[in-house]
């Protein structure tokens, strides 16, 4: 089910909403909905990464385990040269 929300444009940005919209031949409400989608999803996922980062430092607190920076140079110098290789850990 969908529900109609207002958004306040100012006369310039309703304007240029308006062109961009001829110009990729789309409506104005498909632009909106389409920018609206798009904020909304990569917001989530910054929330999402924000957590599982907060969760791994929690971890490291916890644990003090961590994988060294010259085992994770050596992982990613592999995977760059096209090797498969284990994740350290």
């Amino acid at each position: 089910m969908t529900v109609t929300q207002g958004v306040k444009l100012d006369a310039d940005m309703r304007k240029r909403l308006e062109v961009l919209a001829q110009k990729r031949d789309r409506s104005p409400h498909w632009l909106m909905c389409t920018a609206i989608k798009l904020y909304v999803e990569r917001e989530e996922n910054y929330e999402h990464e924000k957590r599982e980062d907060l969760a791994r430092w929690e971890h490291y607190m916890l644990t003090g385990e961590a994988v060294s920076h010259d085992k994770a140079a050596a992982w990613l110098n592999k995977l760059t040269q096209g090797k498969a290789a284990s994740c350290p850990k």
